[in-house]
């Protein structure tokens, strides 16, 4: 078997232009004062009309596509979308990335759904493809896109849920992360925690999803130290980066592992969340749930909020859980200069340009954001407003929007 170096070489996130106030939304519902902290969120990104799931897709590639050669451009041979938010039962999501990312036609593309992990099991099978050595240089690029347009229906859920996409560039020479070969373990199996039976709709059991997120954990774990013997949580991992719906579970998932496989003292499990987990949050506070792109949201958080000392040749523990329900927990280093490679994304930056909304703008965009994914025969897209949320990002170059639909195909604009 070969165990040629594949990771990820490149990782850019786009998590649209604008924002609302966590506080703010959870006070306007009227929701439990109490369990505000718990979410440990600040802030979350807002989809707005003019955005889709093909637009989150090519804003976040397109940095890491303009940055290569036109022969490394040329040698991405796979192309894959993972997503929640698909926008035909037939056609992918990936069919319009790569056209208006101007890849190769010598390029294999596909869509693969399964919620929150989606885009970690099209990763792992990529780096086993590049692995194979099959064809040299060859390069893959995994996309997580979504949007996530929950109302007052979705109770806790709604102020963590997040919008935007996470953009992975994958090969041989890894300059963010270098995947460790057999260091995983995987937990599976078939459990309705959540669901969207219908493109404007979410069936969502918030009880059932931690328990399966929790048993899936305990369970992936144990499988990776049965594939890596002598793997001790507490000190064969630099830092441990998982699937982020909100801080809050993140934290209670770190408490039960400790208990489970490292037992400490509470001030001592404290402690660890602080040094090992906490800066893998710092982006999830501002931006919520990214789906199958949050737990590379979190990777870019963690390399993003620690010196490149402590962060660079870092070991780590990564888990990886998608609802309905898929799991792993999985091994990887970060890659020397990983910093300053991650830095020219300039991710902060985006961040702090987005645009606050105030929760009645908020409730008046929700209704037209809802329905953009139900499929209509013409739809107009109201732009009135576009400039305003653009302007601050023209020094990062222009935007792919979505101009409107005609006879049911979506058109795409650059602005």
């Amino acid at each position: 078997m070969s165990t040629a170096r594949i990771g990820v070489e490149a990782l850019n996130v786009h998590a649209g232009v604008a924002k609302i106030s966590a506080r703010a939304l959870f006070d306007a519902r009227g929701l439990d004062p109490d369990r505000f902290d718990n979410l440990m969120m600040d802030e979350r990104s807002v989809q707005l009309p003019w955005e889709d799931p093909v637009t989150g897709a090519v804003n976040a590639a397109k940095p890491l596509v303009d940055a290569l050669s036109d022969d490394d451009r040329d040698s991405i041979e796979l192309l894959v979308t993972s997503s929640e938010s698909g926008l035909d039962y037939s056609k992918s999501l990936a069919s319009h990335v790569h056209r208006h990312l101007g890849l190769s036609r010598q390029c294999r593309y596909m869509e693969v759904k399964q919620a929150c992990y989606g885009a970690t099991g099209a990763l792992q099978l990529a780096a086993g493809y590049l692995r194979s050595g099959l064809r040299p240089g060859a390069k893959a690029l995994i996309i997580a896109t979504d949007v996530n347009p929950m109302d007052e229906y979705a109770k806790y859920a709604e102020p963590t849920t997040g919008h935007g996409a996470v953009a992975l560039l994958v090969g041989d020479s890894p300059g963010i992360l270098a995947l460790t070969p057999g260091a995983y373990g995987l937990n599976s199996f078939e459990v309705m925690d959540t669901a969207r039976p219908a493109p404007d709709y979410d069936l969502y059991n918030p009880d059932l999803s931690l328990l399966a997120y929790l048993e899936c954990l305990s369970d992936s774990f144990r499988a990776y130290t049965a594939n890596v013997p002598g793997t001790d949580f507490a000190d064969s991992f630099d830092h441990v980066v998982m699937h982020t719906p909100f801080g809050g579970m993140v934290r209670a998932a770190h408490r039960k592992l400790m208990r489970e496989f490292a037992p400490r003292a509470p001030k001592a499990i404290a402690e660890d969340f602080e040094r090992r987990v906490a800066p893998s949050l710092r982006y999830g506070r501002v931006v919520g749930n990214l789906c199958s792109g949050a737990i590379w949201l979190a990777l870019a958080s963690l390399i993003d909020h620690q010196s490149a000392e402590r962060v660079e040749g870092a070991r780590l523990g990564m888990y990886s859980y998608g609802s309905g329900c898929a799991s792993e927990f999985f091994g990887a280093t970060v890659a020397p200069g990983a910093k300053a490679t991650l830095g020219k994304a300039r991710i902060a930056e985006r961040l702090a340009l987005r645009r606050e909304l105030t929760f009645a703008e908020y409730e008046q965009m929700l209704p037209v954001t809802r329905r953009i994914l139900v499929p209509k025969a013409h739809r107009d897209v109201d732009d009135s407003l576009q400039e305003t949320f653009l302007a601050p990002f023209r020094d990062h170059g222009k935007q792919l929007v979505l101009a409107g639909v005609e006879n049911y195909i979506r058109r795409y604009e650059w602005r």
